[in-house]
């Protein structure tokens, strides 16, 4: 896990000149018809940190957001949030007009190494896979 964040935070430090307006646009998938793909490390992180808040993922958005998106258009889970949120920017993106697509491919190829070096069969899912994933997990022990 130390070192999936340490991938993440190189993503932060990478897109840190280009800015972002804050508008949670992207995070409407049913709008975008595009969603971050996580790799099991980065999902981890995120259930790790509900867990950690003593707290219950959120259910499935009927509007078809990120399930982490609050009714402010702020990400819930902002300090964990996976590798796409961190070098996707809509095309209202402030910065440096060249933007570091070889570097993050390099981190991208880090963070797939580290996952499939820890599980030979580790493919990245979309987010949302993911969340109703883990939510059908829990329903299934619940019911079981």
């Amino acid at each position: 896990m130390a070192e999936t964040r340490a991938i993440l935070a190189k993503a932060s430090a990478l897109w840190a000149p280009h800015s972002c307006l804050a508008s949670g646009d992207c995070c409407h998938f049913e709008t975008t018809k595009r969603q971050p793909w996580l790799w099991p490390s980065e999902w981890t992180l995120i259930v790790d940190h509900f867990k950690q808040m003593k707290r219950d993922l959120p259910p499935i958005r009927p509007d078809g957001a990120c399930p982490f998106l609050n009714d402010n258009n702020r990400c819930t889970i902002y300090d964990v949030r996976p590798f796409g949120c961190r070098t996707f920017f809509c095309a209202r993106i402030k910065g440096p007009s060249r933007q570091p697509a070889s570097e993050t491919t390099a981190l991208l190829e880090r963070l797939a190494s580290v996952n499939i070096g820890l599980n030979s069969d580790a493919n990245p899912r979309t987010i949302v896979d993911w969340h109703q994933n883990q939510v059908d997990a829990i329903t299934n022990r619940c019911e079981g």
